[in-house]
């Protein structure tokens, strides 16, 4: 008779890509009900010229006492269609690049996978975003799930790596940061891993969604500040002020100081973090909901 073997068996339970793209479409809603007011006391204050509103408490006041508070939410649907395009991108093509870093036998994943699988994502998003004037018929890239797969089909895995724009280099490093610094957050303050079957309560995602939404900005600060200076510059007498991305970086430091490289931080960090905290918030739920009733067959 054969001894049985020690060997693990391969994993075969897994939350399909489909299910986090929808997961986090759902999130996408529920941020951009949220924090629409914010969005729209914002732009009420940036084209402000007579000095009416004398803050973000007062615009708020004013805008709902004069209006009503209904026009707290104007504008509701394109935001909300575009954060639900963005995390069913995000998400879906992040899981499909995680599935190609998983150990086969035992279905796990390494923080360097999941740090490539983010990078990869940001790298989709944008290979999406650059098809234009084109019919949906005509588009090569159907979503973010075929994307991912043609472009691993067609130039291998390092095709989602090549390029080094600076808006590359921020959307996919933010999306690495984000993604393994929210499962690193998980890991430690509650003890969850990846496919687990346990289900966070929403406050416990929210705050692992919050802190991960801190520590993308802060880590690709640098790479917003380029991005922004090299779109803004035109050229003088002189030719153009920076030569690239890494020269502007140099620049930067060498005339303005380090702290330069994270001008506009504030701004980003008012407004990532509570839209991750809410997102992630709704997601896991989706998420959760789908493992216990498919995958572990618990009770809801």
């Amino acid at each position: 008779m054969a001894e049985p073997s020690n060997k693990p068996e391969p994993t075969k339970k897994t939350i399909p890509p489909h299910v986090k793209a929808i997961a986090g479409s759902l999130g996408g809603i529920v941020e951009a009900s949220c924090l629409q007011p914010i969005d729209v006391i914002k732009t009420r204050l940036q084209l402000d010229r007579t000095a009416t509103y004398k803050g973000i408490v007062h615009c708020g006041v004013t805008v709902a006492r004069t209006e009503g508070v209904r026009a707290l939410w104007k504008g509701l649907s394109p935001f909300a269609t575009h954060l639900t395009l963005k995390y069913a991108l995000r998400m879906g093509s992040n899981a499909v690049l995680q599935s190609a870093f998983k150990d086969p036998e035992t279905g796990h994943i390494s923080n360097r996978g999941r740090l490539l699988s983010g990078f990869g994502a940001g790298v989709v998003k944008i290979r999406l975003q650059q098809q234009k004037g084109l019919s949906p018929k005509h588009l090569k890239y159907k979503g973010p799930i075929h994307c991912a797969h043609m472009i691993i089909r067609e130039e291998g895995i390092l095709g989602l790596w090549a390029g080094a724009a600076p808006t590359v280099m921020r959307n996919g490093p933010n999306q690495a940061v984000m993604f393994t610094a929210k499962n690193a957050f998980d890991s430690i303050l509650w003890k969850k891993r990846e496919g687990d079957g346990r289900v966070l309560q929403a406050w416990q995602s929210m705050i692992s969604g919050f802190l991960a939404g801190t520590a993308g900005p802060v880590c690709t600060g640098p790479f917003d500040v380029v991005k922004t200076r090299l779109m803004a510059q035109s050229r003088s007498g002189n030719g153009l002020k920076y030569r690239g991305m890494f020269h502007a970086i140099s620049t930067i430091y060498a005339e303005e100081g380090l702290l330069a490289l994270w001008k506009g931080l504030l701004p980003r960090l008012m407004r990532i973090p509570p839209g991750q905290a809410i997102m992630w918030g709704v997601a896991d739920q989706v998420i959760g909901f789908y493992e216990r009733r498919y995958l572990h067959n618990a009770p809801l």
